[in-house]
């Protein structure tokens, strides 16, 4: 119901102004937030009722409000007044585009999980791409990829029946190749987002896969939002994005907890020590915007 608004306070008003059943075990509600955290993630910072804002301690910068402003305006349309005769006839606009990059697990999870976004957002329709030497990862059963042809020259694996009003493309290739490709060109600030889940950009055994990725992220003017496993993972990538992009980044969303974290923590078998969960930190930026300025006399 379109009066039934979303409450994105935290999980359990989401949960509840969603009409989910009641989850009253702290360990099923752990599981099905380590699903649930990649859409709403996602969600939660483009929705209009979003938990991000730029009041005091909304952590959205004056930069992010012009993006998200662009993206809210697709994804919120207004009644068409569409109808099933001639005459109700309207033009659909586009789908909106979420390049998911570095695609690990959140390409693996049940496609009842990503339909979350169409829930959220229910007048528009979205197109999933995830890009990523692993994006099969886990998904043995639906090997071999396809051949590259001239129709599909990167053996992408499109799924279009999920729902009406979503489709996912899977890309298992770097996102460099593929930009230079020019196969999504162009971007749209309206229509086009990216997503990195723990990209790991400043990770010294990763950092180097995405030196190539970067200048060309940037140069979409598209936000980037980003995710960390925990505050020193979140702070490492964005230190490594200014000392690699210099003044050309602007800030969208200043780091800080994601409210819609995992609520599993998980150990690393090898560091007891080492322990994270899903999405724990979020931050965005996008490539900077210069203004146009009139010099007087002219």
């Amino acid at each position: 119901m379109e009066e039934a608004l979303v409450n994105m306070t935290n999980w359990d008003t989401f949960l509840y102004s969603r009409e989910f059943r009641a989850i009253n075990e702290d360990r099923s509600l752990r599981q099905a937030t380590r699903l649930l955290t990649y859409p709403v993630t996602v969600g939660s910072v483009l929705h209009e009722l979003s938990p991000y804002n730029i009041r005091k301690g909304g952590r959205l910068t004056t930069e992010g409000l012009k993006s998200l402003s662009a993206l809210r305006y697709t994804l919120h349309p207004p009644r068409t007044g569409a109808g099933l005769d001639i005459k109700g006839l309207r033009p659909n606009p586009p789908p909106t585009r979420i390049f998911i990059l570095g695609a690990r697990a959140e390409s693996s999870l049940p496609r009842e999980v990503w339909i979350q976004l169409s829930h959220l957002f229910p007048r528009v329709a979205f197109h999933l791409i995830f890009i990523g030497p692993e994006a099969m990862a886990n998904r043995d059963a639906e090997f071999p990829l396809p051949e590259r042809t001239p129709s599909n020259p990167f053996g992408a694996i499109v799924e279009d029946r999920i729902s009406h009003q979503m489709k996912i493309s899977t890309f298992v290739e770097y996102y460099h190749t593929l930009h230079k490709a020019g196969l999504f060109y162009p971007y749209d600030p309206y229509f086009d987002c990216f997503m990195l889940f723990h990209p790991g950009l400043g990770h010294p055994a990763e950092s180097h896969e995405w030196a190539e990725t970067l200048p060309l992220l940037l140069e979409t003017k598209v936000p980037i939002i980003s995710t960390g496993y925990t505050e020193f993972d979140m702070k490492r990538d964005l230190e490594w994005v200014r000392q690699t992009a210099g003044n050309e980044v602007d800030l969208l969303l200043e780091p800080g907890e994601n409210k819609f974290r995992s609520l599993r923590w998980d150990l690393n078998d090898l560091d007891p020590g080492d322990v994270s969960c899903g999405n724990w930190g979020l931050w965005a930026f996008r490539g900077k915007r210069y203004e146009t300025t009139r010099r007087e006399g002219e």
